[in-house]
């Protein structure tokens, strides 16, 4: 089994001022997958916000119940591609967070197939982060992170989890799996935050 799954196939010459430094557009999807892609079925999905105080816990019938969001924005990998213009639906992090009571400043993502990155707070909440379940009018793919996906457009895609199942509230910024083997704890693209 290979560690790191396809990738992009190609490099384009074109230039945007939409790419941050170091990045090159692609038009196609790469995939790039740390393990294999759980298969997860939407009768037995569902996402947790654990916090100090508690919790708060949505099937994916109440999840589908929820203020849905269209989304279009450009995304950006730290292997080098961004993909501009890309269209999802989701659920925002506002509206999940909304009745969430906490006192700390950081969240681990957490995925099904034990994925993990670590995000400040506020960089989830002001309408910059999803919970997206379709990608370009359709069920977002396996491959892609479906049934749904964390989407935090703003930073490198890695912090947009896969397969995610819930987010864990923490009171200091700890490190999740990228982390924790040499990227950067934040990853802002414009500020090539790739590595620690």
């Amino acid at each position: 089994m290979s560690f790191i799954t396809r990738g992009f196939t190609g490099r384009s010459r074109e230039r945007d001022d939409r790419l941050p430094p170091g990045q090159t557009l692609v038009h196609d999807f790469p995939v790039l997958s740390a393990g294999p892609t759980p298969e997860v079925d939407t009768a037995d999905w569902e996402f947790t916000i654990r916090t100090e105080h508690g919790g708060r816990r949505w099937s994916w019938d109440e999840f589908m119940q929820l203020e849905i969001e269209d989304v279009t924005t450009d995304i950006h990998c730290v292997t080098h591609w961004s993909k501009l213009g890309t269209s999802w639906r989701g659920v925002s992090l506002d509206t999940l967070f909304a009745e969430v009571e906490t006192e700390y400043d950081y969240v681990m993502a957490h995925s099904y197939g034990g994925y993990t990155t670590n995000v400040p707070l506020e960089e989830l909440l002001g309408g910059r982060a999803w919970v997206a379940f379709e990608f370009d009018g359709e069920p977002l793919d396996p491959e892609h992170g479906g049934p749904a996906r964390l989407l935090v457009p703003h930073l490198y895609f890695w912090k947009s989890a896969k397969w995610v199942r819930g987010l864990e509230l923490m009171p200091t910024d700890d490190p999740g799996f990228w982390e924790q083997n040499g990227y950067h704890l934040h990853g802002d693209p414009w500020k090539e935050e790739r590595y620690w």
